[in-house]
């Protein structure tokens, strides 16, 4: 049974930063892709970044320069750092991990989801 455990959501003022962690657990081998996703309030499920086994990273038009995914595959783990968060960035955020290479960009692409963290950014 695989499981995805997110940490660190949390109220944060905006141009204020939040570190979000995902552990997986559950197999003994490492998924290629670990991504994350969100859902604002009252939209669909959007993606944010991901990192793939070989390194390949990718990022949401709306997060670049400003979020960075990194992962620790000893731990199966990944992180997202989020800096100069805006309002629009409020949303639940979901890890999502995948068995398919080069990072793929679409919530049907994955095969396992957290339960998702709440970040919200005041104004």
């Amino acid at each position: 049974q695989v499981q995805l455990v997110e940490s660190g959501g949390g109220l944060v003022q905006a141009g204020g930063s939040l570190r979000l962690s995902c552990a997986a657990s559950g197999r003994s081998f490492s998924f290629d892709g670990l991504g994350w996703f969100r859902q604002p309030p009252g939209k669909e499920r959007e993606f944010v970044a991901v990192k793939s086994m070989n390194g390949a990273t990718y990022y949401a038009d709306s997060v670049k320069g400003r979020f960075t995914i990194s992962r620790d595959n000893a731990k199966n783990t990944v992180y997202l750092q989020m800096n100069s968060l805006k309002p629009e960035d409020t949303a639940v955020y979901y890890c999502a991990a995948t068995w398919r290479p080069a990072g793929p960009r679409t919530v049907k692409e994955y095969d396992y989801w957290g339960q998702g963290t709440q970040v919200t950014v005041s104004s």
